[in-house]
C-alpha cells in the first residue's frame, strides 16, 4: 500500500482511524475533462459516503467553461429544475493524493437518482459502455496517453492578471531531450514524478519537448479505463503542484502561434485471452508480422476519424495545432515509426501497438478512448481494410485526405455520422453534438485580441 499509492477499500477506514487520512475527495470529470467534486471529512466518508456515495447538481454536465448553464440540453435544464445525480465511488480507484496533505481521492461514476442507472452522457460512463461492448466480444484493450504541457514561471493568478500575455516560459531555448534544461526544471518535474508514483500511477520517464518550456511525462500503459483515470489524475496533480510552487502550466493544444502544439498521443493495443491480438504470423495479411485484427482495427480507427473528430479535438483551439511540419498530423494516413503520420505503428511482437497522434493535450481521455475503441472494433466487425502503408514525408504528400481543420468542420462530420450516433447511443450523441455546437457558438460571438490588433486602427 505504501509503495503503490492505491488503497484497498478494506484499509481506508483504518487509515482514517489512525489519522493518516483526514480528507477524502470525490471526483468526476465534466465534458472538458476537468475534475469536479467534493472534499469530505474522512470520518463522514467512512461512515456514510464509502457505501452510499454523495450527490451533485446535474447542471454540471450542461455548463460551459465559465460554469454558465447552457440552454438546450435534454439531460438537465431550468425547466427540469436542475436536480441531483448520484456520485457513486468506484472503490477500485481509492488512492492517496500524495501531493496533498493527509488526503485520499476516489473517482466516481454518475448515476441517475430516479432511474438508478448510469448517466449515459457522463464521460466515464461513455467509455465504460464501449468497454462492456468490447468485453462481450471477448476483447480487452490497453492504452497509454502521452501528455505534453508548457510550464511557466508565472503563477496562475499572475498569468490571469496579465491576461495570459508575455508569460515567462520555464525554458528559453528549444529543449527537446536536453538534460541541462530538464535539470533546471527538476524541482517541479521530479516532485511530480514522485507524487504520481506514490499515488498509484507508475511513471516511465520525463523529458523536455520541442517548445520553450514544453515538457512530457510518460506513464505506464494500462487497461483503457485505468489509462483514462490516470490521465485526469495526472493533469490534476501537475496543476496543483505547479500552483503550490507559484508556477503555472497549460494543456492547451496550441498555446502560441509560433510554438509547437501539445498533444496527447494514444498508444493502443487490443488483447484477447491475455495476449496482444495485433501480433500474428508473417503469412497473415499484407502487413508483415501482424494479424488480420490489427489491419481491420487500424482500418476502422482511421476510417472513422471524421465521424468522431470532436472527441479527439474538442475546442476551437484544438485545430490550431494541425499545421504542416509542426509534429502534429495533418493527413489521414498510417506508417511504421513515422512521426508525420496520423497513425504511427510502433513496437514489435507482444509490444506491437498503434499510436494515434491526432488528439491534443486538451482532449477528454474518456471520450477520446471511447471513440478509439469503438472505431477500431467497428473495423474488425466490418473487416475495414486500411489504405496502403505510406512511406515518406506525409506533410509533402498530395491527395491524402486531411484531418478536419476547424471545430465547425469536425462538428459537421460528427452530426451526419450514422456510426457515431449508433456507437454512442442517441441520447449521448445528441448531448455531445449540442455541447460542441455551444462551444463553437461561444467562439463565434467573441471579440478576441487578434481582431483588435488587426482592425482597431486600420479598418
Amino acid at each position: 500500500m505504501k509503495h503503490s499509492g492505491l488503497i484497498e477499500p478494506a484499509a481506508i477506514q483504518q487509515l482514517i482511524h489512525d489519522g493518516e487520512i483526514e480528507t477524502v475527495i470525490l471526483a468526476f470529470t465534466d465534458h472538458y475533462g476537468r475534475f469536479l467534486g467534493k472534499r469530505l471529512d474522512a470520518d463522514y466518508f467512512a461512515d456514510e459516503a464509502l457505501l452510499n456515495g454523495s450527490h451533485g447538481c446535474d447542471y454540471l454536465l450542461t455548463t460551459d467553461m465559465a460554469m454558465e448553464p447552457v440552454a438546450g440540453y435534454e439531460f438537465a435544464s431550468w425547466e427540469l429544475g436542475y436536480g441531483d445525480f448520484h456520485l457513486v465511488p468506484d472503490l477500485t480507484t481509492i488512492r492517496k493524493a500524495d501531493w496533498l496533505d493527509k488526503t485520499a481521492i476516489v473517482l466516481c461514476d454518475l448515476f441517475d437518482d430516479k432511474a438508478h442507472a448510469p448517466v449515459a452522457v457522463a464521460p466515464r460512463n461513455l467509455l465504460k459502455r464501449q468497454l462492456e461492448n468490447a468485453e462481450k466480444e471477448g476483447w480487452a484493450a490497453c492504452a497509454a496517453t502521452e501528455l505534453e504541457y508548457y510550464l511557466f514561471e508565472n503563477s496562475y493568478r499572475a498569468a490571469f492578471e496579465q491576461h495570459y500575455q508575455d508569460l515567462r516560459p520555464a525554458g528559453y531555448y528549444l529543449e527537446d531531450y536536453h538534460l541541462l534544461q530538464g535539470t533546471r526544471n527538476e524541482g517541479f518535474t521530479g516532485k511530480v514524478r514522485r507524487h504520481l508514483k506514490n499515488s498509484g500511477i507508475q511513471v516511465e520517464n520525463s523529458k523536455g519537448e520541442w517548445g520553450l518550456g514544453q515538457h512530457e511525462i510518460n506513464i505506464k500503459y494500462a487497461d483503457l479505463l485505468k489509462a483514462a483515470d490516470n490521465h485526469v489524475l495526472f493533469k490534476q496533480c501537475l496543476k496543483e503542484v505547479a500552483d503550490s510552487q507559484g508556477l503555472s502550466l497549460t494543456f492547451m493544444a496550441k498555446f502560441a502561434t509560433d510554438q509547437a502544439g501539445s498533444s496527447s498521443h494514444i498508444h493502443l493495443s487490443l488483447w484477447k485471452n491475455g495476449k496482444n491480438a495485433f501480433t500474428g504470423d508473417h503469412q497473415l495479411g499484407p502487413v508483415k508480422g501482424t494479424s488480420d485484427y490489427f489491419r481491420w482495427f487500424l482500418g476502422g480507427w482511421l476510417a472513422h476519424v471524421p465521424d468522431v473528430m470532436p472527441f479527439y479535438a474538442p475546442t476551437v483551439n484544438s485545430y490550431k495545432r494541425f499545421v504542416d511540419g509542426s509534429w502534429a498530423p495533418t493527413r489521414l494516413a498510417w506508417s511504421f515509426d513515422n512521426r508525420t503520420a496520423g497513425f504511427r505503428v510502433v513496437g514489435s511482437g507482444s509490444s506491437l501497438r498503434i499510436e494515434c497522434r491526432i488528439p491534443g493535450a486538451d482532449c477528454n481521455p474518456y471520450l477520446a478512448l471511447a471513440a478509439s475503441i469503438a472505431s477500431g472494433l467497428d473495423g474488425i466487425k466490418h473487416r475495414i481494410e486500411p489504405p496502403e502503408c505510406f512511406i515518406g514525408d506525409i506533410y509533402a504528400a498530395a491527395g491524402l485526405p486531411r484531418v478536419p481543420y476547424t471545430l465547425s468542420e469536425a462538428i459537421a462530420g460528427f452530426e451526419k455520422s450514422s456510426f457515431a450516433r449508433e456507437a454512442f447511443g442517441e441520447k449521448a450523441f445528441n448531448h455531445y453534438l449540442h455541447f460542441f455546437k455551444a462551444e463553437q457558438k461561444a467562439y463565434d460571438i467573441a471579440v478576441n485580441d487578434w481582431e483588435l490588433k488587426r482592425y482597431f486602427e486600420q479598418i
